[in-house]
């Protein structure tokens, strides 16, 4: 009997399917749009123009604090002026099956020794403020996408693609000015003035994907799904085999970052942003489908 879980996303990304079978490139297009794409509110494909239900204005708005309302029209000519906008749809060869390793940040990587394991694969995409430096044995080396939102933001190699995570209109502008004029240093919290990364690589997370995920599968637990589901949910829609490392708590049930050493422990459950104990529910839900397998970590 198949998992009610997987159920839901039946039809959209079969892992079980042949290589090339649904349309990569599409699948690509729906989770995450260039520059160029987002004034139609992502759409649902390449070519879409037709905006989902609820603007992309509306969504952004209400998910963090911005202290003044920001035209989405005025924020987009400005970001179009600083980032080119090319397409990451056709990009993925699809005559290949794409291995894909998330790699989280929990403290369960420490020690586990899965850095040739995770570097192994096609493309490996890594969360806010990961670092790889000094920690190659246990998190790897390579890094193909890294995702984050402007509090969690920081330089990447040229090689990596940076993944904006909006949660609010200022996110977009903070991007076109980080990327240029470096006039924003503070949204809710101290942001970095200047980003040092590729402008041809940088991509948007689709915000109404980011919506269907917070509506369909965390289902409004907690205010926001976190960074790590929203990635994992991107490597399901476009990846052949997703293989999840780094979630989670350790062996002695602390909730840390791999890097660092955290005596309040726990305290990602407790905040109320993110319902991890639901998260992990759906993860293992994925894994017990066989839609994704999940490395323990120490």
């Amino acid at each position: 009997m198949k998992s009610p879980v997987w159920q839901k996303w039946q039809g959209t990304c079969r892992k079980s399917d042949a290589c090339g079978r649904m349309s990569r490139a599409r699948r690509l297009c729906q989770a995450v749009v260039p520059a160029a794409n987002i004034e139609q509110g992502g759409g649902t494909g390449c070519t879409s123009s037709q905006p989902p239900s609820g603007s992309t204005e509306s969504r952004q708005g209400m998910l963090q604090p911005q202290f003044k309302p920001h035209s989405i029209q005025q924020v987009l000519s400005r970001l179009f002026q600083v980032i080119p906008g090319h397409s990451p749809c056709g990009s993925w060869d699809p005559a290949r099956c794409q291995r894909c390793a998330v790699v989280g940040n929990s403290g369960n990587l420490r020690g586990a020794g899965y850095g040739r394991l995770i570097d192994g694969h096609n493309y490996i995409m890594r969360i806010n403020l990961a670092p790889t430096v000094g920690y190659e044995e246990d998190a790897g080396s390579h890094t193909t996408h890294h995702f984050m939102y402007p509090e969690s933001a920081k330089n990447l190699a040229a090689n990596v693609s940076f993944v904006l995570v909006p949660f609010k209109t200022l996110d977009l502008l903070w991007i076109t000015s980080a990327l240029s004029t470096g006039q924003i240093r503070f949204t809710y919290a101290p942001v970095k003035q200047f980003l040092r990364v590729d402008k041809d690589k940088v991509q948007i997370y689709n915000p109404a994907f980011f919506k269907y995920i917070h509506d369909h599968w965390t289902r409004h637990h907690g205010r926001y799904p976190s960074t790590g589901m929203l990635v994992l949910f991107f490597a399901l829609h476009v990846c052949d085999e997703v293989n999840v490392f780094g979630f989670g708590a350790d062996s002695r049930g602390n909730w840390h970052h791999y890097w660092e050493q955290n005596r309040y422990s726990g305290e990602f459950r407790k905040t109320g942003v993110h319902d991890a104990d639901f998260e992990a529910q759906i993860i293992d839900s994925l894994a017990k489908a066989g839609k994704i397998t999940v490395f323990p970590g120490k």
